[in-house]
């Protein structure tokens, strides 16, 4: 038996997200048909539906995911029919990273997530008139009414949390506060710039605003992204439009260097201002990602005195473990992910995905019952 749902589908590179009518499995073992009711859209998704990373197409993108419970496969206990849940990344659970609560570094990360769009058997859950598309992307494919979801993919949530802010917590909430919280694991009383005020920048804004640290200083070139970083926790700002930013972070800490950076631009000239910006023993989180083959040149004297460069996947998450703790912040009000999100039908899909490449809002959420 099949599914028969519609999802926003890419048909070659660089096509847009057309509206059509596929076919769904029914949920094999280890699988979960759930019911979307609010998906966001990524810079990740529009990289891949341009055709910048390798993904079979036509196929259906969306990783960050949140809905309902209809079914579930064989041997699926973690979720259960009616159950609200988070869609995000997936894992085999099996290797190294995996088992030591690492699922961002699994091993078959990039297959399983990114390019690979099947099965393991080599088939995919989403077919058109008898012909499969690409699929599982990220273990979810959420662009679409209904999904066919790695098991690994889905976060149990309480049903108290709106749709709309659950979504983000599947890919830029969890990435920009793990990025902190997991990877710089920032100390008391030291400084913490955020380059890069988007949706991932912003989150790392409210995850350093619940930690010790004495200064958060965001960057940016957006007048309104800076204002709101400056309202959901930022001590500083800084306009980076034309300014050696390396001094401006020197100078913003009395010369001292600044204890931690978040790089959420994906830009090696951003990146190397921010190496150059550290303070001995200081650590930059590399969260941005800029096309395949990029490098940064370092003088490696930098970072002798302790400096060290970390790169960042998902934030480092355990979502099982991160995600739920998430959305009671934002329950109690803690985690202001509310203002940066701007809404759309799901059937406006294109539109939404033009503005939010045009920087005309932070984060762009697509409902699936307007």
């Amino acid at each position: 038996m099949t599914t028969t749902t519609q999802a926003a589908v890419v048909e070659s590179p660089g096509a847009p997200f057309t509206l059509q009518d596929v076919e769904l499995d029914d949920p094999r073992r280890g699988e979960v048909l759930v019911r979307m009711e609010a998906a966001g859209i990524c810079h990740t998704d529009l990289t891949m539906a341009a055709g910048h990373i390798p993904f079979p197409l036509p196929g259906v993108l969306g990783h960050e995911g949140a809905g309902v419970v209809e079914e579930v496969g064989p041997g699926v206990t973690k979720v259960a029919p009616g159950d609200h849940v988070v869609l995000t990344f997936t894992s085999c659970g099996a290797c190294a990273s995996c088992r030591l609560g690492h699922p961002a570094y699994c091993t078959t990360w990039i297959p399983q997530n990114l390019i690979g769009g099947k099965r393991a058997d080599g088939t995919s859950p989403i077919s058109r008139n008898g012909a499969a598309l690409g699929g599982r992307f990220f273990g979810q494919s959420s662009f679409a009414r209904h999904s066919i979801a790695d098991e690994r993919s889905v976060v149990k949530i309480a049903d108290d949390v709106p749709f709309e802010l659950l979504a983000p917590l599947a890919c830029s909430v969890q990435t920009g506060t793990g990025a902190v919280w997991n990877t710089l694991r920032p100390e008391p009383g030291t400084s913490i710039a955020v380059i890069g005020v988007g949706a991932v920048g912003l989150a790392a804004v409210m995850g350093a605003a619940l930690t010790p640290v004495n200064e958060i200083i965001a960057v940016g070139r957006r007048a309104s992204q800076l204002e709101l970083a400056a309202k959901i926790g930022a001590t500083m700002t800084i306009d980076s439009t034309g300014v050696d930013l390396a001094a401006a972070l020197r100078e913003a800490t009395g010369g001292a260097g600044v204890d931690y950076v978040v790089e959420a631009v994906g830009n090696p000239d951003v990146l190397k201002a921010g190496i150059d910006a550290l303070a001995p023993r200081g650590a930059v989180a590399v969260v941005g990602a800029p096309p395949y083959g990029v490098e940064v040149s370092v003088d490696v004297h930098r970072l002798l005195p302790g400096r060290r460069v970390l790169g960042v996947c998902e934030g480092d998450s355990d979502p099982d473990r991160l995600i739920p703790l998430l959305a009671r912040l934002i329950r109690g009000g803690r985690l202001p992910v509310q203002p940066l999100i701007k809404e759309y039908a799901f059937t406006d899909i294109q539109r939404a995905a033009e503005d939010f490449k045009a920087g005309r809002n932070i984060k762009t959420i697509l409902r699936f019952d307007t």
